[in-house]
């Protein structure tokens, strides 16, 4: 019985000890990290997606740090002249995945006339890598359905192909995640509807063939950084090169 007392005793002086911790450790420790600021970047104005961020649309303020996300902007100078990716609204705060470093057509600055950009169909979301394509993305080309044989093949003149551009049905750039999107019918819009590559002129001559006579599927290569991508895109025209330069020869024969 005695041994049963002392047992109880103990267990009541634990839990009391233990109450004690809580109440006088850990609960001003939770206080102390739930009332704890920073300061982040704000947006004073609405911005509509594309345009260009001034000092004048944005503000710095100070903010519960308590679950902010790690990626927030606390930096004016880190966001004045960025472009807005998305529409931003006036008490906004800012992510990476907001903004953008250049124009969001900046790709159409690139044409030379040597290439030219060509936007060609998604018939299914699998065809566009369920909507995870992104600008920057090389992509081989595979040809399904095409001709009255409906024969399957992966042309070697689209092995490596540059994405610039991945647009929803609506024309607006294609969410990669549609979890920004607020209701079902909102996630129908941002799904990807077409593709706009980089190509020579005999590629868009060949993709516009397959646009009409088949079903074209892109599958994922490489993404990254920008030299190795530039690597598979030299590759790729280093064949239509050597073709041209056995043409010639065959003719020269």
């Amino acid at each position: 019985m005695k041994k049963l007392f002392r047992n109880r005793t103990i267990l009541g002086a634990s839990c009391i000890l233990l109450s004690l911790v809580l109440a006088f450790g850990i609960a001003p420790l939770l206080n102390r990290t739930a009332s704890e600021q920073t300061e982040i970047v704000r947006m004073v104005k609405d911005v509509a997606k594309g345009a260009a961020i001034t000092a004048e649309q944005v503000e710095t303020v100070k903010v519960g740090a308590y679950q902010l996300p790690k990626e927030v902007l606390k930096s004016a100078d880190a966001i004045i002249g960025q472009y807005a990716a998305v529409d931003l609204k006036q008490g906004d705060y800012l992510l990476p995945a907001k903004l953008s470093a250049a124009p969001l057509d900046a790709y159409l600055n690139r044409l030379n006339g040597q290439k030219q950009a060509m936007s060609v169909t998604l018939k299914s979301l699998a065809a566009g890598l369920s909507g995870k394509l992104q600008p920057g993305d090389i992509v081989t080309l595979i040809a399904s359905d095409y001709g009255e044989l409906r024969t399957t093949s992966l042309p070697p003149e689209l092995q490596f192909v540059e994405v610039l551009a991945v647009t929803a049905s609506n024309g607006s750039d294609a969410q990669t995640n549609s979890n920004t999107a607020t209701n079902k019918e909102e996630k129908e819009k941002e799904l990807p509807s077409t593709l706009t590559l980089l190509v020579l002129p005999k590629q868009a001559q060949l993709l516009a063939d397959l646009e009409n006579k088949g079903k074209l599927h892109a599958a994922l290569v490489f993404r990254g950084d920008s030299a190795t991508a530039k690597a598979f895109i030299d590759k790729q025209d280093a064949y239509f090169t050597a073709k041209s330069a056995q043409t010639e020869g065959a003719a020269h024969d």
